[in-house]
């Protein structure tokens, strides 16, 4: 069995096989920390990329957000090779990696052509990016959508099921929503339901992706530890995830968001990318890992040099 998450030097954390990693992330008890990042905006910090920036105020993965793996760009990542850019954010963060890919209806993704959320190849979730994304070293692919996508439960099942026949065996698929990602009829516990979790699943989902409480409207604390626990029966680790801007909240209703996600019993929490648009508000994510782990934890993810 591996370590868990918590105990884990950067080295040892970027260098886990799926069954290590999901085997290190249940052995962690709800501890875990996702920050999305978004590179093709610039960086916060202007040269030091968001992916650092959030790494150092606590975060255990990084999810890249809007990442084309075909033509992969983030914003004051030194110049490597286009197969070398996950490799290179792992190095510079000593952080885990994870990827969106959005199975998109493309009459949806038109209407966005002109935003910065416009769709391009790399960013499907087809079998081919997939597979580029795993030999890139990503850790973790989530299937799910950004606003105005037109991404169904019904499109995730379908790609999940396509992706994980291919290379279900060699990488973490992680599905779901933290919002209706643009699709009438999927709102609130609409968003995601038992049947979902099932059918995602079936189809070869390692880990259920879900609003956390209090960021959706008509999601609660209640409905979603009820979604927790039937993904748990099936074996299935859960990511709560705040996908609606409230990244950008003051701190003290970030952390009532953690508590909240801490009492669905959920593995993985994650946190987005749009407090400025980009990363979450670094003092919120640093809040947020505080509240489901304290002080000491907190501070030894983001003292611990990434030599070791």
């Amino acid at each position: 069995m591996a370590k868990r998450i918590l105990n884990m030097t950067p080295q040892e954390m970027t260098g886990l096989t799926k069954d290590e990693l999901i085997s290190a992330i249940a052995g962690n008890e709800g501890r875990m920390l996702a920050s999305e990042t978004i590179g093709i905006t610039v960086p916060l910090l202007t040269d030091v990329t968001n992916a650092e920036f959030a790494a150092s105020m606590g975060a255990d993965l990084i999810l890249l957000n809007m990442f084309d793996v075909q033509e992969p760009k983030i914003m004051a990542l030194p110049k490597v090779e286009k197969a070398e850019t996950v490799r290179e954010v792992k190095r510079l963060t000593g952080r885990l990696v994870g990827i969106n890919l959005e199975p998109v209806d493309d009459a949806a993704a038109s209407e966005n052509a002109q935003t910065m959320w416009a769709m391009s190849a790399g960013r499907y979730a087809t079998v081919e990016n997939a597979v580029l994304a795993q030999r890139m070293g990503v850790d973790m692919i989530v299937l799910t959508g950004n606003p105005g996508n037109g991404v169904s439960n019904e499109a995730i099942t379908s790609s999940l099921r396509a992706i994980s026949n291919e290379i279900g065996d060699k990488i973490v698929l992680a599905a779901g929503k933290m919002h209706a990602a643009g699709v009438i009829g999927e709102g609130g516990e609409h968003i995601i339901t038992r049947e979902d979790i099932r059918q995602f699943a079936e189809a070869g989902a390692d880990v259920i992706l879900m609003p956390a409480p209090g960021t959706v409207p008509g999601i609660t604390t209640e409905y979603i530890r009820s979604l927790v626990s039937y993904a748990h029966s099936l074996g299935k680790l859960t990511i709560t995830a705040i996908g609606t801007s409230q990244e950008g909240a003051d701190t003290d209703t970030v952390k009532r968001i953690a508590i909240e996600c801490k009492m669905t019993g959920t593995d993985i929490h994650h946190i987005g990318d749009s407090g400025y648009v980009g990363m979450a508000l670094p003092e919120n994510i640093m809040a947020y890992s505080i509240a489901i782990r304290g002080i000491r934890h907190t501070y030894h993810r983001m003292a611990q040099s990434l030599a070791r």
